[in-house]
């Protein structure tokens, strides 16, 4: 788990051209502090202390403003830029080398057992306000336009934008 924060640790410093150091990056990125939180409310949550994991869930919720669920399964060298009012449902997944902006909602549109929100893929980029729903899959190296709302899949090397999202 220490070697998977690191490495999220160094995406940041390679993404973000306002980062300074590591140490700051440490110190003052909540994107950074939700997703440590997250990896230990996600391991406890897998081994069945659902409880604890939820309960780390919120704190990291009110000490970040970023919300994940601790039953999301996140890839490696995830960067959340500017998270305040980010929510990752339940049952999303998320990729490899993936970036989202501030108030972006993986979220769910159903009641029933099973998956219900998206299913991201490696390389994308969610721009800021977008709005995924439902148990939709967004390729490989796909771009989601700021304040776009994905309700349908998105292809792989493609970009989405408006309301309802559509390919550009």
């Amino acid at each position: 788990m220490f070697k998977k924060i690191v490495n999220d640790i160094d995406s940041v410093f390679a993404r973000d051209p306002a980062a300074r150091s590591r140490l700051e990056i440490i110190l003052c990125y909540p994107g950074v502090h939700a997703l440590i939180l997250h990896r230990i409310a996600h391991w406890l949550w897998l081994r069945n202390f659902k409880l604890l994991g939820r309960l780390i869930a919120y704190f990291s919720r009110f000490l970040t403003g970023i919300e994940i669920h601790p039953g999301a399964s996140i890839g490696d060298r995830f960067f959340i830029d500017h998270g305040m009012g980010v929510v990752i449902g339940e049952t999303a997944t998320i990729g490899n080398d993936v970036t989202i902006y501030h108030h972006v909602t993986l979220g769910g549109t159903s009641l029933t057992k099973g998956i219900r929100h998206p299913q991201v893929g490696n390389n994308v980029i969610i721009g800021a306000g977008a709005q995924l729903l439902g148990p939709i899959h967004i390729g490989d190296n796909a771009r989601v336009g700021s304040n776009a709302v994905v309700v349908k899949d998105v292809e792989p090397d493609t970009t989405v934008v408006g309301i309802p999202a559509r390919p550009v």
